[in-house]
Protein backbone atom coordinates (compact mmCIF):
# COMPACT_ATOMS: atom_id res chain seq x y z
CA UNK A 1 0.00 0.00 0.00
CA UNK A 2 1.61 3.28 -1.14
CA UNK A 3 -1.09 5.82 -0.13
CA UNK A 4 -0.26 7.76 -3.31
CA UNK A 5 -1.94 11.13 -4.07
CA UNK A 6 -4.04 9.71 -6.91
CA UNK A 7 -5.84 7.48 -4.41
CA UNK A 8 -7.22 10.60 -2.73
CA UNK A 9 -7.34 13.43 -5.28
CA UNK A 10 -8.08 14.29 -8.88
CA UNK A 11 -5.20 16.70 -9.49
CA UNK A 12 -5.54 17.44 -13.20
CA UNK A 13 -6.95 20.95 -12.66
CA UNK A 14 -5.04 21.83 -9.49
CA UNK A 15 -2.54 24.63 -10.09
CA UNK A 16 -0.08 23.20 -7.58
CA UNK A 17 -0.28 19.52 -8.50
CA UNK A 18 3.51 19.28 -8.86
CA UNK A 19 3.86 19.40 -5.07
CA UNK A 20 2.51 15.84 -5.11
CA UNK A 21 4.68 13.00 -6.42
CA UNK A 22 2.86 10.08 -8.01
CA UNK A 23 5.17 7.45 -6.53
CA UNK A 24 5.40 8.88 -3.01
CA UNK A 25 3.01 8.75 -0.06
CA UNK A 26 0.52 11.60 -0.09
CA UNK A 27 1.73 13.11 3.21
CA UNK A 28 5.22 13.71 1.80
CA UNK A 29 3.75 16.77 0.05
CA UNK A 30 3.69 18.38 3.50
CA UNK A 31 7.43 17.73 3.84
CA UNK A 32 8.02 19.62 0.58
CA UNK A 33 5.57 22.41 1.34
CA UNK A 34 7.91 25.03 2.90
CA UNK A 35 10.42 24.79 0.07
CA UNK A 36 7.66 24.87 -2.56
CA UNK A 37 6.09 27.98 -1.06
CA UNK A 38 9.42 29.80 -0.93
CA UNK A 39 9.76 29.51 -4.71
CA UNK A 40 6.97 32.09 -5.04
CA UNK A 41 9.05 34.73 -3.31
CA UNK A 42 12.29 34.61 -5.29
CA UNK A 43 11.18 37.55 -7.45
CA UNK A 44 8.94 40.55 -6.78
CA UNK A 45 5.30 39.98 -5.81
CA UNK A 46 2.46 42.44 -5.04
CA UNK A 47 2.67 42.34 -1.23
CA UNK A 48 6.46 42.58 -1.05
CA UNK A 49 7.40 44.88 1.87
CA UNK A 50 3.75 45.26 2.93
CA UNK A 51 3.08 43.99 6.43
CA UNK A 52 1.37 44.88 9.68
CA UNK A 53 -2.21 45.97 10.19
CA UNK A 54 -4.08 47.07 7.10
CA UNK A 55 -5.64 50.48 7.75
CA UNK A 56 -7.48 51.06 4.49
CA UNK A 57 -8.72 48.68 1.77
CA UNK A 58 -5.73 47.17 -0.02
CA UNK A 59 -6.59 46.25 -3.59
CA UNK A 60 -4.50 43.98 -5.81
CA UNK A 61 -5.32 44.08 -9.50
CA UNK A 62 -3.32 42.97 -12.51
CA UNK A 63 -0.57 41.72 -10.17
CA UNK A 64 0.05 45.03 -8.42
CA UNK A 65 -1.30 47.01 -5.47
CA UNK A 66 -3.57 49.79 -6.74
CA UNK A 67 -4.44 53.10 -5.06
CA UNK A 68 -6.84 54.32 -7.77
CA UNK A 69 -9.64 51.81 -7.19
CA UNK A 70 -12.60 51.78 -4.80
CA UNK A 71 -14.24 49.09 -2.69
CA UNK A 72 -18.05 49.18 -2.65
CA UNK A 73 -21.12 47.16 -1.67
CA UNK A 74 -24.41 47.22 -3.55
CA UNK A 75 -26.62 46.59 -0.48
CA UNK A 76 -26.49 45.06 2.98
CA UNK A 77 -26.74 41.49 1.62
CA UNK A 78 -24.04 41.83 -1.02
CA UNK A 79 -20.38 40.98 -0.80
CA UNK A 80 -17.90 43.73 -1.51
CA UNK A 81 -16.64 44.48 -4.98
CA UNK A 82 -14.00 46.67 -6.61
CA UNK A 83 -15.09 49.55 -8.81
CA UNK A 84 -13.03 51.24 -11.53
CA UNK A 85 -14.92 54.19 -12.99
CA UNK A 86 -18.23 52.34 -12.82
CA UNK A 87 -16.85 48.99 -13.96
CA UNK A 88 -16.81 46.02 -11.58
CA UNK A 89 -13.44 44.29 -11.51
CA UNK A 90 -14.11 40.62 -10.73
CA UNK A 91 -10.40 39.74 -10.76
CA UNK A 92 -9.39 42.23 -8.07
CA UNK A 93 -8.30 40.89 -4.67
CA UNK A 94 -9.13 42.89 -1.55
CA UNK A 95 -7.61 42.92 1.93
CA UNK A 96 -10.00 44.81 4.20
CA UNK A 97 -8.97 47.22 6.97
CA UNK A 98 -8.29 45.42 10.24
CA UNK A 99 -6.61 42.40 8.66
CA UNK A 100 -3.04 41.79 9.84
CA UNK A 101 -0.17 40.54 7.68
CA UNK A 102 2.51 39.19 10.00
CA UNK A 103 5.12 39.34 7.22
CA UNK A 104 5.12 40.01 3.50
CA UNK A 105 5.60 36.46 2.17
CA UNK A 106 1.95 36.28 1.25
CA UNK A 107 0.28 35.92 -2.13
CA UNK A 108 -3.42 36.65 -2.60
CA UNK A 109 -4.98 35.48 -5.87
CA UNK A 110 -7.41 37.42 -8.07
CA UNK A 111 -10.94 37.73 -6.72
CA UNK A 112 -10.00 36.68 -3.18
CA UNK A 113 -11.34 38.66 -0.21
CA UNK A 114 -9.55 38.91 3.16
CA UNK A 115 -11.98 40.22 5.76
CA UNK A 116 -11.23 42.44 8.78
CA UNK A 117 -9.67 40.61 11.72
CA UNK A 118 -7.96 37.90 9.68
CA UNK A 119 -4.35 37.21 10.75
CA UNK A 120 -1.97 35.78 8.14
CA UNK A 121 1.60 34.58 8.58
CA UNK A 122 3.86 33.70 5.68
CA UNK A 123 4.81 31.87 3.69
CA UNK A 124 1.25 31.52 2.49
CA UNK A 125 -0.13 31.28 -1.03
CA UNK A 126 -3.87 31.75 -1.54
CA UNK A 127 -5.54 31.15 -4.89
CA UNK A 128 -8.36 32.85 -6.78
CA UNK A 129 -11.88 33.67 -5.60
CA UNK A 130 -11.31 32.42 -2.07
CA UNK A 131 -12.64 33.84 1.20
CA UNK A 132 -10.51 34.49 4.27
CA UNK A 133 -13.17 35.44 6.77
CA UNK A 134 -13.16 37.55 9.90
CA UNK A 135 -11.11 35.97 12.68
CA UNK A 136 -9.31 33.45 10.47
CA UNK A 137 -5.81 32.55 11.68
CA UNK A 138 -3.42 31.38 8.96
CA UNK A 139 -0.19 30.38 10.73
CA UNK A 140 2.13 30.00 7.77
CA UNK A 141 3.34 27.25 5.44
CA UNK A 142 -0.16 27.16 3.99
CA UNK A 143 -1.18 26.50 0.39
CA UNK A 144 -4.83 27.41 -0.19
CA UNK A 145 -6.35 26.77 -3.60
CA UNK A 146 -9.05 28.46 -5.65
CA UNK A 147 -12.61 28.97 -4.32
CA UNK A 148 -11.63 27.95 -0.81
CA UNK A 149 -12.99 29.23 2.49
CA UNK A 150 -10.98 29.74 5.67
CA UNK A 151 -13.76 30.82 7.98
CA UNK A 152 -14.46 32.57 11.24
CA UNK A 153 -12.04 31.47 14.00
CA UNK A 154 -10.65 28.73 11.79
CA UNK A 155 -6.95 28.06 12.37
CA UNK A 156 -4.77 26.47 9.70
CA UNK A 157 -1.04 25.72 9.72
CA UNK A 158 1.33 23.70 7.59
CA UNK A 159 -1.51 22.49 5.38
CA UNK A 160 -2.84 22.26 1.82
CA UNK A 161 -6.39 22.98 0.69
CA UNK A 162 -7.27 21.88 -2.84
CA UNK A 163 -9.75 23.87 -4.92
CA UNK A 164 -13.18 24.29 -3.39
CA UNK A 165 -12.22 23.05 0.09
CA UNK A 166 -14.16 24.83 2.81
CA UNK A 167 -13.62 25.24 6.54
CA UNK A 168 -16.23 27.84 7.31
CA UNK A 169 -16.54 27.90 11.09
CA UNK A 170 -14.43 27.18 14.19
CA UNK A 171 -12.18 24.54 12.61
CA UNK A 172 -8.60 23.49 13.32
CA UNK A 173 -6.50 22.25 10.37
CA UNK A 174 -3.01 21.19 11.40
CA UNK A 175 -0.49 19.54 9.05
CA UNK A 176 -3.34 18.27 6.89
CA UNK A 177 -4.46 18.04 3.26
CA UNK A 178 -8.06 18.75 2.25
CA UNK A 179 -9.09 17.45 -1.15
CA UNK A 180 -11.21 19.15 -3.77
CA UNK A 181 -14.63 20.25 -2.46
CA UNK A 182 -14.02 18.89 1.03
CA UNK A 183 -16.35 20.56 3.53
CA UNK A 184 -15.63 20.74 7.25
CA UNK A 185 -18.65 21.17 9.48
CA UNK A 186 -18.51 23.80 12.22
CA UNK A 187 -16.12 22.89 15.00
CA UNK A 188 -14.25 20.16 13.09
CA UNK A 189 -10.79 19.51 14.53
CA UNK A 190 -8.05 17.72 12.55
CA UNK A 191 -5.68 16.83 15.38
CA UNK A 192 -2.03 16.57 14.38
CA UNK A 193 -0.03 15.66 17.47
CA UNK A 194 -0.14 12.45 19.50
CA UNK A 195 -0.33 12.62 23.28
CA UNK A 196 2.41 9.95 23.45
CA UNK A 197 5.64 11.21 21.80
CA UNK A 198 6.86 9.57 18.62
CA UNK A 199 6.34 9.65 14.88
CA UNK A 200 2.89 8.95 13.52
CA UNK A 201 2.11 5.63 11.86
CA UNK A 202 -0.83 4.74 9.61
CA UNK A 203 -2.73 1.58 10.46
CA UNK A 204 -4.43 -0.40 7.70
CA UNK A 205 -5.20 -4.07 7.06
CA UNK A 206 -3.45 -5.12 10.29
CA UNK A 207 -0.25 -3.37 9.18
CA UNK A 208 1.45 -0.19 10.34
CA UNK A 209 3.09 2.25 7.93
CA UNK A 210 5.63 4.77 9.17
CA UNK A 211 5.22 8.40 8.09
CA UNK A 212 8.39 9.74 9.67
CA UNK A 213 6.41 12.78 10.83
CA UNK A 214 6.02 13.94 14.42
CA UNK A 215 2.95 15.91 13.35
CA UNK A 216 0.36 14.75 10.82
CA UNK A 217 -3.31 15.62 10.88
CA UNK A 218 -5.76 14.30 8.31
CA UNK A 219 -5.73 13.64 4.58
CA UNK A 220 -9.31 13.92 3.40
CA UNK A 221 -10.01 12.72 -0.14
CA UNK A 222 -12.02 14.74 -2.66
CA UNK A 223 -15.62 15.40 -1.66
CA UNK A 224 -15.27 14.21 1.94
CA UNK A 225 -17.57 15.90 4.45
CA UNK A 226 -17.38 16.18 8.21
CA UNK A 227 -20.24 16.94 10.57
CA UNK A 228 -20.19 19.59 13.29
CA UNK A 229 -17.81 19.04 16.22
CA UNK A 230 -16.19 15.96 14.69
CA UNK A 231 -12.56 15.14 15.45
CA UNK A 232 -9.98 13.13 13.51
CA UNK A 233 -7.04 11.60 15.35
CA UNK A 234 -3.47 12.23 14.12
CA UNK A 235 -2.77 10.24 10.97
CA UNK A 236 -6.32 9.86 9.63
CA UNK A 237 -6.57 9.20 5.88
CA UNK A 238 -9.96 8.93 4.20
CA UNK A 239 -10.59 8.13 0.56
CA UNK A 240 -12.85 10.34 -1.59
CA UNK A 241 -16.55 10.88 -0.82
CA UNK A 242 -16.30 9.75 2.79
CA UNK A 243 -18.63 11.15 5.46
CA UNK A 244 -17.86 11.76 9.13
CA UNK A 245 -21.03 12.33 11.12
CA UNK A 246 -21.45 15.11 13.69
CA UNK A 247 -19.73 14.62 17.02
CA UNK A 248 -17.75 11.57 15.89
CA UNK A 249 -14.13 10.96 16.90
CA UNK A 250 -12.32 9.06 14.13
CA UNK A 251 -9.40 6.78 15.08
CA UNK A 252 -6.22 7.27 13.07
CA UNK A 253 -5.62 5.01 10.09
CA UNK A 254 -6.46 4.61 6.42
CA UNK A 255 -10.07 4.26 5.26
CA UNK A 256 -11.10 3.59 1.62
CA UNK A 257 -13.34 5.86 -0.43
CA UNK A 258 -17.00 6.20 0.59
CA UNK A 259 -16.35 5.26 4.19
CA UNK A 260 -19.04 6.38 6.62
CA UNK A 261 -18.30 7.09 10.29
CA UNK A 262 -21.58 7.00 12.24
CA UNK A 263 -22.44 7.10 15.94
CA UNK A 264 -24.22 3.91 16.97
CA UNK A 265 -25.59 3.17 20.46
CA UNK A 266 -22.84 5.07 22.22
CA UNK A 267 -20.12 3.62 20.01
CA UNK A 268 -18.78 4.16 16.49
CA UNK A 269 -19.90 2.33 13.36
CA UNK A 270 -17.52 2.40 10.38
CA UNK A 271 -18.68 1.00 7.05
CA UNK A 272 -17.72 1.37 3.40
CA UNK A 273 -20.14 1.56 0.50
CA UNK A 274 -19.31 -0.84 -2.30
CA UNK A 275 -18.78 0.74 -5.72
Amino acid sequence: MMFTPQEFFDLKDFDHRKIFLEDKAVWTALDRLPEYLNTFFQQSWPLSNIMGQINKPLIIYDNEVRDDLNVKTADLSSSIYVDMKGKILKDAAVIMPGAFLNDDRIIIGPGTIVEPGAFIKGPTVIGCNSEIRQGAYIRGNCLIGNRCVVGHTTEIKGSIMLDGARAGHFAYIGDSILGKDVNLGAGTKLANLKVIPGSIVIAYDRKRFKTGRRKLGAVLGDGTETGCNSVTSPGTLTGPASIIYAGVAVPGGYYPSKTFFEPSKGSLRIHTLKS
